[in-house]
């Protein structure tokens, strides 16, 4: 998780939403109330643990009862410790005192609480990457030592499989097309580690590795539920049954959340966003854009999903007037670079979505070369009078930069090649005039006409008029 690979832009609560969901998770609300509990007589460990005989008085003041208490508590309190809820105030003695960072919870923004919650976040990740208490007693040795080349366990490489699971369900998430809030299955969540992009049918060893990694993820989502990251319906008990034995109730054998089913929380997208920006990949937030100008809202969002380039269009639109906007928008658009035909198309998207009052806007461009043809379209959807018609090279100028934006935006898709496939159809002798087109991007048009065109007739009259464009600019 360490390059700056783009990621689709998430859609996140407001701060003061993901604090309040925050100080509501189990683990960090009963760290705070054992960083008030604590007191004079609290000690402590050399590792900063809660010693064994307080611990059934810390999970008293937590309300918790039964045989998990005394690990809830512990678990609580570590968080505590790690967060500087708690600190050590004499490691010899054990004594502890109130940590600077608790007023935080209670005086502090939205963003304070948020820091002390990432910091437990990353408590809990760790925890989370450890081996169960069982294996480790079973790796004790004579001398009472634990062996932990038996463990058969690399922390680093537990670290890297969570992180790199958690990654792709944030990218599940936010992608178009993803489960969005619906949660994801255990297995698919897997596989998406294990199984090669190119293996057709998975070998049975591919489908052990899968199931052992399902278990393992149960075990982890179990543990990190409980701070807020994710929404966990575990997998079913009756799975790891005796086979021999006969079910309690009735099973259905396709239910495949049997198998597991997990989700990001509000609060945990924000916390993987923290996670993925930290290291060192791109991943926007819809809304982030809003305070920018026209430039940088085409630009990034010319790499957004549609639907996601509509969203931070509207935040950026709403804290401006309309006229101001168009003007500011149509001048981002201006450009012979490989990205403005894309801009003009993401300025187009964006106008569409502004009133009539921005209409003296589209007038003033009228006459330029790059933005009339958009202007016209603009002012004939939206019923304007005594709109010029275009010239003929202005209609193969607006075609050619079209043509340049979707390639750009979707690349030879089947809607590119409708558009391809119709003005072929439309025109008559259209390469025979498309190629002395004034268009930075004439050739790589025509190229793409000529790939995408089932007709082979078609095809050719494109490729030839491609290269003709292609010497005329002096390629």
């Amino acid at each position: 998780m360490s390059d700056s690979s783009l990621l689709p832009p998430v859609r996140l609560a407001s701060e003061a939403e993901l604090a309040r969901d925050a100080l509501a998770t189990p683990l960090l609300s009963r760290a705070a109330r054992l960083a008030r509990w604590a007191g004079p007589d609290t000690r402590v460990g050399a590792g900063g643990e809660l010693v064994e005989e307080q611990l059934p008085a810390a999970a008293e003041a937590l309300g918790l009862a039964g045989e998990d208490a005394a690990a809830d508590a512990s678990e609580a309190w570590r968080v505590a410790v790690d967060t500087g809820l708690v600190e050590i105030v004499d490691e010899e003695e054990g004594t502890v005192a109130t940590g600077a960072d608790l007023a935080l919870l209670t005086a502090g923004g939205p963003g304070d609480v948020l820091g002390v919650w990432l910091g437990a976040l990353e408590a809990v990740l760790a925890d989370a990457s450890v081996p169960d208490l069982d294996d480790f007693v079973d790796a004790v040795d004579e001398d009472g030592r634990i062996d932990f080349s038996s463990l058969d366990w690399d922390p680093e490489a537990e670290a890297e499989f969570l992180d790199g699971v958690l990654a792709n369900l944030y990218l599940l998430t936010v992608s178009e097309g993803g489960p969005g809030d619906s949660p994801v299955p255990l297995p698919a969540l897997a596989a998406s580690m294990i199984v090669p992009d190119d293996m057709g049918e998975p070998t049975n060893d591919v489908l052990e590795q899968v199931s052992d990694a399902m278990m393992r993820l149960d075990d982890q989502f179990r543990i990190l539920q409980p701070i807020g990251l994710v929404e966990f319906q575990p997998v079913d008990e009756a799975l790891m049954a005796d086979p021999d034995e006969e079910p309690a109730a009735p099973v259905d054998e396709t239910d495949v959340s049997r198998y597991g089913m997990v989700r990001l929380t509000p609060l945990g997208l924000y916390g993987m966003r923290a996670r993925l920006l930290e290291a060192g990949l791109t991943a926007p937030a819809v809304g982030e854009l809003a305070d920018k100008g026209a430039d940088a809202l085409l630009d990034s969002t010319s790499a957004f999903p549609p639907a996601a380039a509509q969203a931070e269009t509207e935040q950026w639109l709403a804290r401006r007037e309309s006229l101001a906007a168009a003007r500011e928008l149509l001048a981002a658009a201006r450009g012979s670079d490989a990205g403005a035909p894309l801009r003009r198309l993401r300025c187009q998207q964006a106008l569409s979505l502004v009133g009539p009052e921005a209409e003296p806007a589209l007038r003033e461009v009228l006459d330029d070369a790059e933005l009339g043809g958009l202007a016209r379209v603009w002012l004939t959807e939206h019923g304007a009078a005594d709109v010029p018609a275009p010239t003929e090279s202005l209609v193969f100028w607006l075609t050619v930069d079209t043509v340049a934006a979707q390639l750009a935006a979707e690349g030879n898709s089947a809607e590119l090649q409708s558009l391809v496939e119709g003005l072929a159809a439309q025109h008559s002798g259209f390469f025979a005039t498309a190629w002395r087109v004034d268009h930075p991007a004439t050739p790589e048009v025509l190229e793409a006409m000529g790939r995408l065109h089932p007709d082979k007739k078609v095809a050719k009259e494109a490729r030839k008029a491609a290269f003709k464009a292609r010497s005329q600019q002096g390629g």
